[in-house]
Order: C-alpha cells, then structure tokens, then sequence
C-alpha cells in the first residue's frame, strides 16, 4: 500500500508542477531569471578597466578615431623598469629646435600666457599664468628658488613608462629625442605633476576630468609615433576614459617653430594659443590650419 501510494504521490506532484509551469506567472518568472543570468555573464566577458581607474572614468570599450589608434598599439603585460635611469633620456640636454633656448623654457613660453622674458627677446621665462590643464586651477608663475617648482614639465608619457613600453632598446639618440620631445612635454601645476610620477594612465588621470579625453589622446598619439607598447590594464584605462568623448581627434604634428606671428584655434590643451616671432606651437588640429 504504501509503494502504491509513493507512485500516486510522485504522478500528482509531475502534473502539478507541469501546471504551475503553464501558468503565465510562472513563465514570467523563469524569464526573469534567465535575463538575470545572461546580465550576469555578459558583465562578466565585458573587458574592464583596472580598479583605480574604473572608480572615475566607468568601465567598458567603446570605439572611435583615437580608439582605433589605441587598439593598434602592442599590448604587452610583461613590460620591465629593470635598469632605468631618468638622465638616459637627456631631458634638457640638447637644443633640437635649435633656437637657442632651453626645452623647459620653451614649454613655458609656449603653455603659459602674459609671458614676460627675463630678457626682451631672449630664452628665459621670467614670469606668466598657468592655466593648469590637470588640475582647471589658474596659477601665476614667477621664476624664482622657491617658486619656480610650481609651475613644472610634465612628460605626459612618463619617462620610466617608456622605458618600460620599449625604451629601453633604443639607441641614446633616440632616448634624447624622446625626452626633449614637445608633444610629450606640457606644463602643468608642480603638485600635480609630482603626484603623477610615472603612472600610467590605469592608475593616474587628471582631477580636471574636461582634460581627460586629451590628456588620453596625446598619450596614445606620443605611444602611436614612437612605437610604445601599453599594457592590458593601460589599454582599457584609456579606452574607458575615451568612452566619454567618441569623436576625439587626433592632433597634427606641426614644426617645433613657427617663423611668423600667428594666433591658432583651440590647442590641444584646451586654451587659446598665441606666441610671437620666435616661439613655437607643436600641436593643431588640421581643421584649424
């Protein structure tokens, strides 16, 4: 009797469950759940930024101009800062513009503006106004042994991360090149370039998040023309930071001097570029020319 019943039992319970199974609720609810865990694995296979950085800039890839330069560049986990030395780029020693000036005055003649010269005409920024592209903060420089540092040349690749991206087999003339480079010099407030260090861009980007998007671009530009690798985390970083701005552009490379006064549209650090007879612009977008 009681093996019968069991039978019975089990009967009931198959055609009980077929019917709550039919019921409209019920379907709904397995719909749900299936929506739930397909959420789930495609959040899951969705590359991700590294933590630091997905906190700020979101999470996932999107294309674009600069993007499609981005994914072109070698991807390399494996990248080593064994043997690096900051003097083995040279920074500041050598005149590739040859127009007689330091690079670090360059820089400043060039990013700063109401310049005043020690000297009328000559090389050595005496003083002028930051408008400080990572941080949105407005800075009065002025030379000087305590208040020079706050106005400093940022390499926006950072020396030690193109060592590690594929410097470190270059011949010491192309270490020089690199390191005296204006596309990859800006200035910048000194605190901010301090807390950079030599960062990448998984794990550093400018509080002022209007200058991201170039801050990335100029980047992946400098990474493109000298033939630096990133690494996974970098990639994604930067892809997320580009996420915001799908139709940024890539800046031309122009002559580190221009022979005769001109004023051009936007640069590429987002102020209003002007410079007289002797000092240069290094970036502009076509469409600007």
């Amino acid at each position: 009797m009681h093996r019968g019943w069991g039978r019975s039992s089990r009967r009931c319970d198959t055609r009980f469950s077929a019917s709550r199974m039919r019921s409209p609720a019920a379907r709904a609810g397995v719909l749900i759940v299936a929506a739930i865990l397909v959420g789930v694995l495609v959040g899951v296979m969705l590359p991700r930024v590294s933590t630091p950085v997905a906190r700020i800039t979101g999470e996932y890839v999107v294309s674009g101009p600069v993007a499609d330069v981005l994914h072109a560049l070698t991807v390399d986990a494996r990248q080593s800062g064994k043997g690096y030395q900051r003097d083995e780029f040279g920074y500041r020693q050598t005149d590739d513009d040859g127009n007689g000036c330091d690079i670090r005055d360059d820089i400043l003649a060039r990013d700063l503006h109401d310049v005043r010269f020690t000297v009328a005409g000559g090389c050595t920024v005496r003083s002028g106004t930051l408008e400080d592209p990572y941080t949105g903060r407005t800075i009065k420089f002025t030379r000087g042994a305590t208040s020079s540092a706050d106005v400093q040349i940022d390499h926006v690749v950072a020396l030690e991360n193109a060592w590690r991206s594929g410097a470190s087999a270059w011949s010491r003339a192309q270490r020089y090149r690199f390191g005296n480079d204006p596309m990859n010099l800006l200035a910048v407030e000194g605190k901010a370039n301090e807390e950079k260090g030599s960062a990448s861009a998984a794990y550093w980007l400018p509080t002022n998040s209007d200058f991201r998007c170039m801050y990335v671009t100029l980047q992946i530009t400098v990474k493109a023309a000298y033939q630096l690798s990133v690494t996974p985390q970098e990639r994604e970083a930067m892809a997320a930071v580009l996420r915001g701005c799908p139709g940024q552009r890539i800046p031309e490379r122009q002559s580190a001097r221009q022979p005769t006064p001109a004023v051009y549209g936007v640069s590429p650090y987002g102020t209003m570029v002007q410079h007289g007879l002797r000092r240069h612009v290094t970036w502009r977008y076509k469409t600007d020319l």
